[in-house]
C-alpha cells in the first residue's frame, strides 16, 4: 500500500483545517462580512471534500491493483508449491461428488493408483542408468588386443624398435 499518498492527504486536509481555523477567527474578529466568511469557509470545505473524493476514487484504483497483484502471487506460488498428490485427491474428490449425483466420470482414475509409483519408478531407472554407466566405464579399460593387453599390464608402453645405421 502506498502510505506515502496517505500522508500526502493527511497533510493536505491539515493545511484546509489551517485555513478553515483562520477564517472561523476572522469570523470572530468582526472586521469582515461574517456572512462572506461563511461562504468563504464553505468553499474551502467544498475543495476538501472534493480532493478527498477524487483522492479516494484513485486509492481504490491503486488499492485494486494491489489486491489484483497480491491475489495473482498468492495464486502462482500456491501453484508452484502444491504436492502433486493433492491435484490427484482433489480431482479424486470431484469425481466422486460427480459420481454420487449420478453424472458420468470426466476423468479415469487409475483404481490401485498410489502416489509413490511414480518416485519408485523414477528410482529404478536411474539405477538402472548408473548400472549402464558403470558396465561401459568397465568395458572401457578392457585391452582390445594382446600388445595393449601386456601394455596396460606392465604400464609401460614400447616404441617400436629402430634399426641404427653405422
Amino acid at each position: 500500500m502506498n502510505l506515502h499518498l496517505l500522508q500526502e492527504l493527511m497533510d493536505l486536509n491539515q493545511a484546509f483545517e489551517n485555513v478553515i481555523r483562520g477564517l472561523e477567527r476572522l469570523e470572530k474578529v468582526g472586521l469582515f462580512d461574517k456572512e462572506q466568511v461563511r461562504y468563504t469557509r464553505a468553499e474551502v470545505e467544498s475543495a476538501r471534500v472534493d480532493a478527498n473524493r477524487e483522492f479516494f476514487d484513485k486509492f481504490e484504483e491503486i488499492v485494486e491493483e494491489d489486491a489484483e497483484w497480491a491475489y495473482e502471487f498468492c495464486q502462482a506460488y500456491d501453484q508452484k508449491t502444491k504436492d502433486p498428490f493433492d491435484f490427484y485427491l482433489e480431482i479424486k474428490q470431484r469425481e466422486e461428488a460427480r459420481r454420487k449425483k449420478g453424472l458420468p466420470p470426466r476423468v479415469v482414475l487409475l483404481p490401485d493408483w498410489d502416489k509413490d509409483d511414480e518416485q519408485r519408478y523414477d528410482e529404478e531407472q536411474a539405477q538402472k542408468r548408473a548400472a549402464i554407466k558403470r558396465r561401459k566405464a568397465a568395458g572401457k579399460h578392457k585391452p582390445k588386443s594382446a600388445k595393449a593387453a601386456r601394455q596396460a599390464k606392465t604400464g609401460v608402453a614400447r616404441a617400436p624398435e629402430r634399426k641404427i645405421k653405422s
